[in-house]
């Protein structure tokens, strides 16, 4: 018999959170206290534990090259699992669930495989399963192209699948994991970092793109294209996490709301680079059509027409980059082509820096006098990244929490 909806909610949980059978049950059990207290619920999980590296290694064991659409293929059967598990441990709790893939679940994407994009979402099946009464548990990470293969979504996809559910639903989005919301810094290398009750989109985005594992920077940026708040919580225990949403101008009281650390990056240096009109444009071109993203780009002065070309990319494009730099190269004339896999990036990060002069002279400081030295540095309106050597990242992490009080905000 069909019922009265109300405003669907949807639960997403992160593979630590669904690790061991006994979490999965913890997790079933929060799920179906939410059903019975009448919620609409749609539970999106993704794969247990280490199970998507474990599928990776297995696989590169066999076919060190494989071809995208088989690793989407092979990846996708992780979220399956758990979604299949979850479903049945739902029945055994007096709760009737129904588990569904991301193509039957409706997500449609672009072809582009390990990166795909959502293009639209189908939510009638999901609709009539909740009027049903049932708790629908989706499969994250996955959906379907045009032409009918299977594709992922990136690392973090599962946060994506449960925003884009809930902007089509019109619903609201929790987001599960082992932490309890979103900290001014990695709390398991700065130990008096403080969490925040809420933090901008804009803000978040940065910070997920520049390393904070909380969120991925994709389902913040369309959580914000669609105006859905997001609500990051702990799997664990029931404090008030972190509301990410849009803050008002008042909400935004320092010039600096978080500090982050990303150590999987790389970066690939191109020397003696003609210094002519198209030489960057053919490589970043070739770049681009790989579906590789280039974050800190510096250019050194022009001498007798060379110049050298530096850029960072993630790690685990940094193979496949420097390939196609090398290739790159040769057609424009250009010299040796290195990789330097010793880097590390920091960043601080705050909207309120936009009216606050000095946030820039002030972080170079702090590094400074830990005896950090800055490799390059890339800026946008409201962040601040330094490429430092590894081995001095923590150090430089703690350094610039320290010099912006963030523990005492």
């Amino acid at each position: 018999m069909a019922q009265d909806l109300g405003v669907p909610v949807v639960l997403k949980f992160g593979g630590s959170s669904l690790a061991t059978a006994e979490r999965i049950r913890l997790v079933a059990e929060r799920i179906a206290e939410r059903h019975r207290q009448g919620d609409a619920v749609v539970a999106v999980v993704s794969a247990q534990g280490d199970t998507t590296d474990d599928l990776l290694d297995r696989l590169h064991e066999l076919a060190p090259q494989p071809p995208a659409r088989e690793v989407d293929m092979l990846l996708a059967t992780g979220e399956q699992q758990s979604a299949a598990l979850m479903a049945a441990t739902l029945s055994t709790l007096g709760v009737p669930a129904v588990s569904l893939t991301g193509w039957q679940a409706g997500i449609a994407t672009d072809r582009s495989h390990r990166r795909a994009r959502i293009h639209g979402i189908a939510p009638q099946r999901i609709r009539r399963l909740l009027a049903s009464g049932r708790v629908v548990v989706v499969a994250g990470f996955q959906g379907v192209s045009e032409g009918g293969d299977v594709t992922t979504l990136g690392r973090g996809g599962s946060d994506l699948t449960a925003v884009a559910l809930a902007a089509s639903l019109g619903g609201t989005c929790e987001i599960y994991s082992d932490v309890d919301g979103v900290y001014t810094a990695d709390p398991r290398i700065v130990p008096d970092a403080r969490r925040l009750e809420a933090i901008g989109y804009d803000e978040m985005m940065e910070l997920a793109a520049l390393g904070a594992q909380v969120l991925q920077g994709r389902a913040v940026e369309s959580a914000w294209q669609h105006g859905v708040e997001v609500h990051a919580r702990s799997t664990f225990t029931d404090g008030p996490g972190t509301r990410v949403h849009a803050l008002a101008g008042t909400e935004r009281s320092q010039p600096v709301t978080g500090v982050a650390l990303d150590r999987k990056v790389a970066r690939v240096l191109c020397q003696q680079v003609p210094d002519q009109p198209g030489s960057a444009a053919r490589l970043f071109g070739a770049l681009a059509e790989a579906g590789i993203n280039v974050d800190i780009i510096v250019q050194s002065p022009s001498h007798e027409g060379r110049t050298d070309l530096a850029f960072t990319i993630a790690d685990d494009d940094a193979t496949q980059a420097e390939e196609i730099a090398r290739r790159a190269v040769v057609q424009i004339g250009a010299g040796h082509v290195s990789r330097d896999a010793d880097v590390a990036k920091v960043s601080v990060v705050g909207a309120g820096m936009l009216s606050r002069p000095g946030v820039a002279s002030q972080a170079f400081k702090a590094l400074a006098d830990e005896g950090i030295n800055i490799i390059a540095i890339a800026t946008s309106e409201i962040k601040i990244s330094c490429l430092v050597r590894r081995e001095e990242a923590d150090l430089g992490l703690r350094a610039l929490h320290r010099a912006f009080q963030l523990a005492d905000a």
